[in-house]
């Protein structure tokens, strides 16, 4: 059966948690210059409507590293839903390729391509999810910590699509989240509902910082919003993670961002290059988490009977 990564809630917490151990596994290796021909003769199509640094380069890394191959694929060669309508794309990629990687505008368009491909297909950002990041960071905590379940996650910004799977992934994984947004930017209702009982919102960013372990922000204004960036840059004042605003932090706070950051927007320079910022850790770590997924999606490493759900 055909397996895809849309949104985070695509996997449960016992297969997360199969490619967190996967992934420091195979991080050890990579460290280690090993080689790796898993995917040998397979390429992924990387169908990008969003222009991108980490989520290009960690995944076309990913797929050569383990012996792979990868076509990318801009905007001015697809033009989905213009050019080609989404149903055909995603049927021809199928007969030439072994993965979709898409990272669009639209989460309407990633469920498209995934109802008619019959390849994988990953989820790279879309408006309303990003649950390779989501991963990335949650795995980066994982690393961190003996146990997961006892930290708290704050968020402060746009209850926008990096929140969105942040939440889901508090609910799958059994954590403690606090998100603070200002009035009228909250997540989506669904997502609220659905992560109920372990997410809390409030309009309160010192609320976070007081309570949470790791501090997490994003842009306030993100691709496809610039024509709101001045409203939104009032909107948000007081939401910046700063040194004044950390004051209130515990002892051993760590800061997370999933970049790029508008620096001197939602979080200041000292902030973001300070002894307790982990996001190039993060960032690094979109590498060593979608090697596993590539992996586990092709079906090439598999959950074991015993901990199956």
């Amino acid at each position: 059966m055909k397996k895809d990564l849309i949104s985070l809630r695509d996997l449960n917490k016992k297969e997360i948690i199969f490619l967190f151990k996967k992934t420091k596994e195979l991080k050890k290796l990579f460290q280690k210059k090993k080689v790796i021909n898993l995917l040998k003769g397979r390429i992924g199509a990387l169908l990008f409507e969003k222009p991108s640094l980490r989520t290009r380069v960690t995944f076309e890394t990913a797929l050569k590293q383990l012996g792979g191959d990868s076509i990318y694929l801009s905007p001015q060669d697809v033009q989905m839903g213009k050019r080609e309508s989404v149903k055909d794309i995603a049927q021809n990629l199928s007969r030439w390729v072994d993965l979709i990687i898409v990272r669009t505008f639209s989460h309407n368009i990633t469920k498209e391509l995934k109802e008619y491909s019959t390849i994988p297909v990953i989820n790279a950002l879309d408006d309303y999810e990003h649950p390779c990041q989501a991963l990335a960071d949650y795995y980066t905590i994982w690393e961190r910590e003996k146990n997961i379940e006892k930290i708290k996650l704050g968020f402060i910004g746009d209850g926008n699509n990096v929140c969105h799977s942040l939440m889901i992934g508090a609910k799958i994984l059994e954590i403690d989240m606090m998100v603070a947004t200002p009035n009228g930017y909250e997540p989506d209702k669904e997502i609220i509902e659905f992560s109920k009982g372990r997410v809390y919102i409030t309009n309160d960013p010192k609320e976070v910082v007081k309570e949470c372990d790791y501090i997490y922000t994003d842009v306030w204004v993100s691709m496809g919003q610039e024509s709101e960036k001045e409203k939104r840059i009032r909107d948000f004042q007081g939401f910046q993670i700063n040194s004044e605003l950390l004051k209130l932090a515990k002892r051993d706070y760590k800061i997370m961002h999933c970049l790029p950051a508008h620096r001197g927007e939602e979080i200041t320079d000292e902030v973001l290059d300070g002894k307790n910022s982990i996001v190039l850790d993060q960032a690094e770590n979109r590498l060593h988490i979608q090697r596993s997924l590539i992996l586990y999606l092709l079906n090439l490493i598999k959950l074991p009977s015993s901990i199956k759900k």
